[in-house]
């Protein structure tokens, strides 16, 4: 797998960037100092300016890349979810069983993440803590439906598919399989951050995984 993944190339909606990061190492620079700062300081506090001269550049330089720090955020996103996309296929497709089928992809979607090392401008297991903790501020804003029409969260979406699809080959009955496909890649986000900082609230410690609760929750719900 990690070979299939080294040749694996990641193609985000060029409506995100001004100019393709990945054309460029002072691009893949962006993308990877930008994983490690929005990790340390949040992306509330976030900006061009610090990026710039954290890579030794100018902050107009980075413009030339990315119209503002939403689209980044927006981008990173679409970077990881299209990540997570191919591992779940990779990891399901010759399993037949259905039962089988949909525990992979609970797991895949559920799992603590670890850094691959074949993309090694983009450190996986820091970009998923901030899919964790900044990846609602993607969608809750005002323009999300106008960005959602622009295609900017359809790999993310594609994802939620993909599982209701195979909730759908476990039990055919089940009317509410898009609910349950999005409450389980949604709440295992949230699940993971409560875990980090809201310990009182939750079964799991900040190193457990959570994906056993959510692959007996689906079985029991589909039961």
């Amino acid at each position: 797998m990690q070979n299939l993944l080294s040749n694996f190339k990641i193609t985000i909606n060029p409506k995100l960037y001004v100019k393709d990061p990945e054309t460029s190492e002072l691009g893949r620079k962006i993308l990877e100092q930008s994983i490690l700062l929005i990790d340390e300081i949040g992306f509330e506090h976030y900006t061009f300016k610090k990026l710039g001269e954290r890579i030794n550049s100018n902050e107009s330089s980075i413009y030339r890349y990315f119209e503002n720090k939403h689209k980044l955020l927006v981008y990173l996103s679409s970077w990881y979810w299209t990540w997570i996309e191919y591992n779940l296929v990779f990891a399901t497709q010759n399993i037949t069983d259905s039962h089988q089928k949909l525990e992979k992809a609970i797991t895949i979607v559920t799992q603590n993440i670890d850094d691959d090392t074949n993309t090694s401008h983009i450190n996986e297991e820091v970009l998923h803590r901030i899919i964790v903790s900044e990846f609602n501020k993607t969608f809750l804003t005002k323009e999300v439906d106008e960005e959602n029409k622009e295609g900017f969260f359809l790999v993310y979406k594609s994802v939620i598919n993909r599982i209701i699809a195979i909730i759908q080959e476990v039990n055919p009955e089940y009317q509410y399989a898009k609910s349950l496909a999005s409450s389980v890649v949604e709440g295992a986000l949230h699940q993971q951050y409560i875990k980090w900082h809201f310990k009182t609230i939750t079964s799991f410690e900040p190193h457990n995984n959570v994906s056993e609760f959510y692959i007996d929750l689906v079985k029991k719900v589909l039961a």
